[in-house]
């Protein structure tokens, strides 16, 4: 009878996962569930998980459940995460972009799912750090996550020790950021370059401008066919004629969308739409 309990839980949340935020979680992801979602029921003040769930049931969508499924759908991520995207960025990417907008000196760029913060802010670090020539150009960037804890957290920068020592160099530590206690800050100046968004990819977008680049790393991988189908279709609609999309290293448009074309960079992927 335990296991019935425990596997209808399962299966409510999937559902509510899935239809409010179009994620997939595997059914051999059931660890997951329960290991970010008991110390979430606790937290709430629930006795167990079952009594979350049967709290979510019997009442309409709100609070608690949007919270729920931002518990589910907060990713792994750290400062220039998996290093040759990130070179790519440096080497090739931002070359080609700084030469194709160099009479209109604008750049924008989209990371489409920030989580707590580490991606967007070595997309920016990487253009402070080794195109100084760009700040005296109008820079974008854009960075939005379904999680509007996350986006409070982005917009904090806060990192602590364990963070900043994932990819974080000493010279873009000590140049960047400034510490507070056992914590590390962004700098003020640095956190106002971005604009952090609660959005969901697979609702309704908000007002995007045209992009030079889009990183949509490590999250498409959660979607069914369709939905990453859409999302990338509604990309190509957003992105500038020498445009890239990143993603991630195990992700791909081959299959989904044919009017992407790969480029290999650095030993990594990036794609951009097909020229006819």
């Amino acid at each position: 009878m335990i296991r019935e309990i425990a596997l209808k839980d399962v299966a409510y949340i999937r559902n509510l996962v899935r239809v409010r935020s179009a994620m997939v979680l595997e059914p051999q992801k059931t660890y997951l569930l329960q290991s970010r979602l008991e110390p979430f029921a606790k937290q709430e003040g629930f006795g167990s998980l079952a009594d979350l769930v049967l709290q979510l049931r019997q009442t309409s969508y709100g609070s608690l459940h949007k919270r729920v499924v931002e518990a589910m759908t907060i990713n792994e991520t750290s400062f220039f995460r998996d290093l040759v995207p990130f070179q790519a960025l440096k080497e090739r990417l931002l070359p080609e972009v700084i030469q194709a907008n160099c009479g209109i000196k604008r750049l924008h760029i989209w990371c489409g799912a920030s989580s707590s913060g580490q991606e967007p802010y070595s997309i920016l670090l990487t253009i402070l750090h080794y195109f100084p020539e760009l700040t005296s150009w109008h820079i974008r960037l854009i960075a939005t996550d379904l999680s509007q804890e996350m986006i409070k957290r982005c917009q904090e920068g806060r990192y602590g020790p364990f963070e900043v020592n994932r990819g974080l160099s000493p010279s873009m530590l000590h140049t960047y950021f400034v510490r507070q206690g056992m914590e590390w800050k962004v700098r003020d100046d640095v956190r106002r370059m971005i604009e952090f968004r609660e959005m969901n990819l697979a609702g309704c977008w908000q007002t995007l401008p045209i992009m030079d680049l889009v990183f949509m790393r490590n999250v498409m991988l959660y979607f069914d066919r369709e939905t990453r189908k859409d999302i990338l279709r509604r990309i190509r609609g957003l992105l500038a004629p020498h445009g890239y999309v990143i993603l991630g290293g195990t992700e791909t448009t081959l299959a989904v969308d044919d009017h992407f074309e790969r480029i290999a960079v650095n030993g990594t992927s990036v794609y951009r739409v097909r020229k006819n």
